[in-house]
Protein backbone atom coordinates (compact mmCIF):
# COMPACT_ATOMS: atom_id res chain seq x y z
CA UNK A 1 0.00 0.00 0.00
CA UNK A 2 1.25 3.47 -0.87
CA UNK A 3 -0.06 6.93 -0.11
CA UNK A 4 1.12 10.13 -1.73
CA UNK A 5 -0.24 13.54 -0.72
CA UNK A 6 0.63 17.21 -1.17
CA UNK A 7 0.31 19.85 1.58
CA UNK A 8 -0.54 17.04 3.99
CA UNK A 9 -1.24 17.63 7.69
CA UNK A 10 1.11 15.74 10.00
CA UNK A 11 -1.03 16.26 13.10
CA UNK A 12 -1.83 12.55 13.42
CA UNK A 13 1.83 11.67 12.82
CA UNK A 14 3.32 13.46 15.82
CA UNK A 15 2.41 12.82 19.45
CA UNK A 16 2.59 16.52 20.31
CA UNK A 17 -0.41 16.95 18.00
CA UNK A 18 1.14 19.90 16.15
CA UNK A 19 -0.73 20.70 12.94
CA UNK A 20 2.33 21.11 10.74
CA UNK A 21 2.04 20.35 7.04
CA UNK A 22 4.36 18.48 4.69
CA UNK A 23 4.88 19.81 1.15
CA UNK A 24 4.87 16.17 0.04
CA UNK A 25 4.02 13.04 2.04
CA UNK A 26 4.82 9.49 0.92
CA UNK A 27 3.89 6.38 2.89
CA UNK A 28 4.80 2.84 1.89
CA UNK A 29 4.38 -0.69 3.22
CA UNK A 30 6.79 -2.46 0.85
CA UNK A 31 10.33 -1.43 0.02
CA UNK A 32 9.74 -1.88 -3.71
CA UNK A 33 7.19 0.94 -3.60
CA UNK A 34 9.75 3.31 -2.13
CA UNK A 35 12.28 2.37 -4.80
CA UNK A 36 9.74 2.97 -7.59
CA UNK A 37 8.72 6.27 -6.00
CA UNK A 38 12.30 7.50 -5.92
CA UNK A 39 13.00 6.37 -9.50
CA UNK A 40 9.89 8.03 -10.89
CA UNK A 41 10.16 11.31 -8.98
CA UNK A 42 13.66 12.58 -9.68
CA UNK A 43 12.52 16.18 -9.16
CA UNK A 44 12.15 15.45 -5.43
CA UNK A 45 15.82 14.60 -5.02
CA UNK A 46 16.75 18.25 -4.48
CA UNK A 47 14.19 18.72 -1.70
CA UNK A 48 14.81 18.19 2.03
CA UNK A 49 13.78 14.74 3.30
CA UNK A 50 12.32 13.82 6.66
CA UNK A 51 12.04 10.17 7.63
CA UNK A 52 9.01 9.75 9.88
CA UNK A 53 8.01 6.87 12.13
CA UNK A 54 5.38 7.20 14.82
CA UNK A 55 6.30 10.83 15.45
CA UNK A 56 6.82 10.22 19.17
CA UNK A 57 10.14 12.05 19.24
CA UNK A 58 9.46 15.09 17.07
CA UNK A 59 8.50 18.70 17.64
CA UNK A 60 7.43 20.60 14.54
CA UNK A 61 8.02 24.35 14.89
CA UNK A 62 7.21 25.02 11.22
CA UNK A 63 5.69 23.30 8.21
CA UNK A 64 8.11 20.98 6.41
CA UNK A 65 8.87 22.22 2.90
CA UNK A 66 10.15 18.92 1.57
CA UNK A 67 9.33 15.23 1.30
CA UNK A 68 8.21 13.29 4.37
CA UNK A 69 8.73 9.54 3.95
CA UNK A 70 6.78 7.31 6.32
CA UNK A 71 7.99 3.70 6.54
CA UNK A 72 4.91 1.67 7.51
CA UNK A 73 6.17 -1.85 6.78
CA UNK A 74 4.17 -4.41 8.80
CA UNK A 75 4.87 -7.88 10.13
CA UNK A 76 6.62 -9.99 12.76
CA UNK A 77 8.36 -13.20 11.74
CA UNK A 78 10.88 -15.56 13.31
CA UNK A 79 14.02 -15.84 11.19
CA UNK A 80 16.38 -17.88 13.39
CA UNK A 81 16.67 -19.76 16.67
CA UNK A 82 19.24 -21.53 18.80
CA UNK A 83 19.25 -22.99 22.30
CA UNK A 84 19.37 -19.62 24.06
CA UNK A 85 17.96 -17.08 21.63
CA UNK A 86 15.31 -16.39 19.04
CA UNK A 87 15.64 -13.87 16.20
CA UNK A 88 12.56 -11.89 15.14
CA UNK A 89 12.37 -9.61 12.10
CA UNK A 90 9.85 -6.84 12.74
CA UNK A 91 8.48 -4.31 10.26
CA UNK A 92 9.30 -0.66 10.89
CA UNK A 93 5.61 0.24 10.97
CA UNK A 94 4.71 -2.08 13.84
CA UNK A 95 3.66 -0.35 17.06
CA UNK A 96 6.51 -0.65 19.57
CA UNK A 97 4.46 -1.47 22.65
CA UNK A 98 2.35 -4.01 20.76
CA UNK A 99 5.60 -5.73 19.77
CA UNK A 100 6.81 -5.78 23.38
CA UNK A 101 3.47 -7.29 24.39
CA UNK A 102 3.90 -9.93 21.67
CA UNK A 103 7.34 -10.84 23.05
CA UNK A 104 6.09 -11.10 26.63
CA UNK A 105 3.15 -13.29 25.63
CA UNK A 106 5.46 -15.63 23.68
CA UNK A 107 8.19 -15.85 26.37
CA UNK A 108 10.80 -13.94 24.39
CA UNK A 109 12.74 -11.98 27.00
CA UNK A 110 14.68 -8.72 27.14
CA UNK A 111 12.33 -5.94 26.07
CA UNK A 112 9.82 -6.03 28.95
CA UNK A 113 11.46 -3.00 30.63
CA UNK A 114 10.73 -1.01 27.47
CA UNK A 115 6.96 -1.40 27.75
CA UNK A 116 4.66 1.51 26.90
CA UNK A 117 7.30 3.55 25.07
CA UNK A 118 5.35 5.32 22.31
CA UNK A 119 6.30 5.08 18.66
CA UNK A 120 7.01 2.51 15.98
CA UNK A 121 9.62 -0.25 15.78
CA UNK A 122 11.54 1.57 13.03
CA UNK A 123 12.40 4.41 15.39
CA UNK A 124 13.79 2.13 18.11
CA UNK A 125 17.32 1.77 16.67
CA UNK A 126 17.41 5.39 15.48
CA UNK A 127 16.85 6.73 18.98
CA UNK A 128 18.36 3.72 20.79
CA UNK A 129 15.33 3.83 23.06
CA UNK A 130 15.81 2.88 26.68
CA UNK A 131 14.10 2.78 30.05
CA UNK A 132 14.56 1.28 33.51
CA UNK A 133 18.14 0.15 32.97
CA UNK A 134 17.67 -1.38 29.50
CA UNK A 135 18.60 -0.02 26.07
CA UNK A 136 17.31 -1.55 22.86
CA UNK A 137 20.87 -1.78 21.46
CA UNK A 138 21.39 -4.84 23.67
CA UNK A 139 18.77 -6.75 21.67
CA UNK A 140 19.22 -5.49 18.11
CA UNK A 141 20.99 -7.81 15.69
CA UNK A 142 20.49 -6.04 12.35
CA UNK A 143 18.72 -3.00 10.92
CA UNK A 144 17.46 -3.53 7.36
CA UNK A 145 16.66 -0.68 5.03
CA UNK A 146 17.32 1.45 1.99
CA UNK A 147 19.82 4.25 1.38
CA UNK A 148 18.17 7.12 -0.48
CA UNK A 149 21.54 8.60 -1.46
CA UNK A 150 23.13 5.50 -2.99
CA UNK A 151 19.76 3.95 -3.93
CA UNK A 152 20.82 0.62 -2.47
CA UNK A 153 19.22 -1.83 -0.09
CA UNK A 154 21.49 -3.12 2.68
CA UNK A 155 21.73 -4.26 6.28
CA UNK A 156 23.42 -2.45 9.14
CA UNK A 157 24.75 -4.78 11.83
CA UNK A 158 24.45 -3.83 15.49
CA UNK A 159 28.20 -3.19 15.66
CA UNK A 160 27.93 -0.73 12.75
CA UNK A 161 25.02 1.20 14.30
CA UNK A 162 27.34 3.24 16.57
CA UNK A 163 24.87 3.04 19.41
CA UNK A 164 25.27 5.46 22.30
CA UNK A 165 22.95 6.99 24.86
CA UNK A 166 19.85 7.96 22.81
CA UNK A 167 22.01 8.03 19.73
CA UNK A 168 23.01 6.00 16.69
CA UNK A 169 24.46 6.26 13.19
CA UNK A 170 20.91 6.90 11.96
CA UNK A 171 20.86 10.25 13.79
CA UNK A 172 24.24 11.25 12.40
CA UNK A 173 25.93 9.96 9.22
CA UNK A 174 22.76 8.29 7.94
CA UNK A 175 20.26 10.88 9.18
CA UNK A 176 17.29 11.28 6.80
CA UNK A 177 19.16 9.09 4.36
CA UNK A 178 18.75 5.48 5.52
CA UNK A 179 15.10 4.39 5.56
CA UNK A 180 14.56 1.68 8.17
CA UNK A 181 12.29 -1.02 6.76
CA UNK A 182 12.66 -3.72 9.43
CA UNK A 183 14.68 -4.56 12.51
CA UNK A 184 16.00 -7.99 13.52
CA UNK A 185 16.01 -8.52 17.28
CA UNK A 186 17.90 -11.25 19.14
CA UNK A 187 15.84 -12.08 22.20
CA UNK A 188 16.49 -14.39 25.13
CA UNK A 189 14.67 -17.68 25.68
CA UNK A 190 15.70 -17.69 29.35
CA UNK A 191 15.05 -14.56 31.41
CA UNK A 192 17.62 -12.39 33.17
CA UNK A 193 15.47 -9.62 34.55
CA UNK A 194 16.94 -6.18 35.21
CA UNK A 195 15.14 -4.66 38.19
CA UNK A 196 17.73 -2.40 39.83
CA UNK A 197 16.59 0.88 38.29
CA UNK A 198 14.55 3.16 40.51
CA UNK A 199 11.65 1.52 42.32
CA UNK A 200 11.05 -1.11 39.64
CA UNK A 201 11.87 -4.12 41.84
CA UNK A 202 9.48 -3.13 44.62
CA UNK A 203 6.75 -2.39 42.08
CA UNK A 204 7.21 -5.80 40.44
CA UNK A 205 7.01 -7.54 43.82
CA UNK A 206 3.53 -6.10 44.32
CA UNK A 207 2.35 -8.41 41.55
CA UNK A 208 3.90 -11.54 43.10
CA UNK A 209 6.69 -13.54 41.49
CA UNK A 210 9.12 -11.99 39.06
CA UNK A 211 7.91 -12.80 35.55
CA UNK A 212 8.06 -10.92 32.26
CA UNK A 213 4.32 -10.33 32.53
CA UNK A 214 4.71 -8.78 35.98
CA UNK A 215 7.70 -6.68 34.94
CA UNK A 216 5.64 -5.35 32.04
CA UNK A 217 2.70 -4.62 34.37
CA UNK A 218 4.99 -2.79 36.79
CA UNK A 219 6.63 -0.68 34.09
CA UNK A 220 3.24 0.25 32.65
CA UNK A 221 1.97 1.17 36.12
CA UNK A 222 4.99 3.38 36.81
CA UNK A 223 4.84 5.09 33.42
CA UNK A 224 1.10 5.69 33.58
CA UNK A 225 1.42 7.16 37.07
CA UNK A 226 4.00 9.68 35.87
CA UNK A 227 3.45 10.30 32.18
CA UNK A 228 0.44 11.82 30.40
CA UNK A 229 -1.33 9.83 27.70
CA UNK A 230 -0.53 11.46 24.31
CA UNK A 231 -4.15 10.78 23.33
CA UNK A 232 -5.21 13.13 26.14
CA UNK A 233 -2.40 15.69 26.22
CA UNK A 234 0.12 15.98 23.41
CA UNK A 235 3.66 15.10 24.49
CA UNK A 236 6.74 13.19 23.40
CA UNK A 237 7.63 11.55 26.71
CA UNK A 238 11.01 12.66 28.02
CA UNK A 239 11.81 15.97 26.33
CA UNK A 240 15.41 16.16 27.56
CA UNK A 241 18.19 13.61 27.89
CA UNK A 242 19.58 12.80 31.31
CA UNK A 243 22.92 14.66 31.25
CA UNK A 244 26.09 12.61 31.67
CA UNK A 245 28.95 14.18 33.63
CA UNK A 246 32.33 13.03 34.94
CA UNK A 247 32.43 11.32 38.33
CA UNK A 248 34.31 14.34 39.66
CA UNK A 249 31.58 16.71 38.49
CA UNK A 250 28.98 14.40 40.02
CA UNK A 251 30.77 14.50 43.39
CA UNK A 252 30.87 18.28 43.25
CA UNK A 253 27.14 18.39 42.51
CA UNK A 254 26.46 15.96 45.36
CA UNK A 255 28.38 18.14 47.80
CA UNK A 256 26.14 21.10 46.92
CA UNK A 257 22.87 19.22 46.41
CA UNK A 258 22.69 16.24 48.74
CA UNK A 259 19.49 14.76 47.28
CA UNK A 260 20.49 14.91 43.61
CA UNK A 261 19.77 11.52 41.92
CA UNK A 262 22.92 10.09 40.34
CA UNK A 263 23.40 6.84 38.41
CA UNK A 264 26.73 5.21 37.47
CA UNK A 265 27.22 5.30 33.71
CA UNK A 266 30.59 3.54 33.33
CA UNK A 267 33.92 4.80 32.01
CA UNK A 268 34.26 7.35 34.81
CA UNK A 269 30.89 8.93 34.04
CA UNK A 270 27.69 9.53 35.98
CA UNK A 271 24.16 10.12 34.73
CA UNK A 272 22.16 12.91 36.37
CA UNK A 273 18.34 12.86 36.54
CA UNK A 274 17.23 15.70 34.26
CA UNK A 275 13.71 15.65 35.67
CA UNK A 276 15.04 16.42 39.14
CA UNK A 277 17.14 19.31 37.82
CA UNK A 278 14.10 20.79 36.08
CA UNK A 279 11.87 20.31 39.11
CA UNK A 280 14.41 21.92 41.43
CA UNK A 281 14.57 24.86 39.04
CA UNK A 282 10.87 25.44 39.67
CA UNK A 283 9.32 24.26 36.40
CA UNK A 284 7.25 21.24 37.45
CA UNK A 285 3.58 21.95 36.74
CA UNK A 286 4.37 25.27 35.01
CA UNK A 287 1.94 26.31 32.29
CA UNK A 288 1.92 29.21 29.89
CA UNK A 289 -1.10 29.17 27.61
CA UNK A 290 -1.37 25.61 26.29
CA UNK A 291 2.35 24.86 26.60
CA UNK A 292 3.46 23.47 29.93
CA UNK A 293 5.49 21.08 32.07
CA UNK A 294 3.65 18.05 33.35
CA UNK A 295 2.56 18.25 36.98
CA UNK A 296 3.78 14.72 37.81
CA UNK A 297 6.97 14.51 35.75
CA UNK A 298 9.07 17.59 35.05
CA UNK A 299 10.89 15.85 32.22
CA UNK A 300 7.73 15.92 30.09
CA UNK A 301 6.62 19.00 28.17
CA UNK A 302 2.93 19.05 27.29
CA UNK A 303 0.61 20.50 24.68
CA UNK A 304 -2.58 21.08 26.66
CA UNK A 305 -4.58 21.80 23.54
CA UNK A 306 -3.57 24.31 20.92
CA UNK A 307 0.04 25.15 21.71
CA UNK A 308 2.21 25.76 18.69
CA UNK A 309 5.51 23.99 18.22
CA UNK A 310 7.25 27.33 18.57
CA UNK A 311 5.63 27.92 21.98
CA UNK A 312 6.77 24.52 23.25
CA UNK A 313 10.25 25.11 21.85
CA UNK A 314 10.53 28.50 23.56
CA UNK A 315 9.46 26.93 26.86
CA UNK A 316 12.21 24.33 26.47
CA UNK A 317 14.75 27.10 25.88
CA UNK A 318 13.70 28.85 29.11
CA UNK A 319 14.05 25.57 31.02
CA UNK A 320 17.52 24.95 29.58
CA UNK A 321 18.67 28.41 30.57
CA UNK A 322 17.22 28.09 34.07
CA UNK A 323 18.86 24.72 34.75
CA UNK A 324 22.21 25.98 33.46
CA UNK A 325 22.07 29.02 35.72
CA UNK A 326 21.25 26.93 38.80
CA UNK A 327 23.41 23.84 38.26
CA UNK A 328 25.89 24.70 35.49
CA UNK A 329 24.57 21.80 33.41
CA UNK A 330 23.60 22.17 29.76
CA UNK A 331 20.49 20.10 29.06
CA UNK A 332 20.22 18.46 25.65
CA UNK A 333 16.88 17.88 24.00
CA UNK A 334 15.97 14.25 23.39
CA UNK A 335 13.18 15.38 21.07
CA UNK A 336 14.14 16.29 17.51
CA UNK A 337 13.09 19.83 16.57
CA UNK A 338 11.92 20.11 12.94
Amino acid sequence: MIRFKEHYSLQQYNTFGIDAKARYFFEFTELEDLMVFQDSNSSFKDLPVLLLGGGSNLLFVNDFNGVVIHSNVPGIKQVNEDRNHVWLEVGAGEDWDAFVDYCVRNDFYGLENLSLIPGNVGAAPVQNIGAYGVEVQDYIDTVKGYDLQTQTEYDVSASECKFAYRNSIFKNELKNRFVVCSVVFRLDKFPEFKLNYGHLKSEVEKYGEVTAQNVRKAVIQIRESKLPDPEEFGNAGSFFKNPVVSNEEAEALKSKHELIPLYPSGDGLTKVAAGWLIEQSGWKGFREGDAGVHEKQALVLVNYGNATGQEIFQLSEKIKQSVFEKFGIELEREVNVI
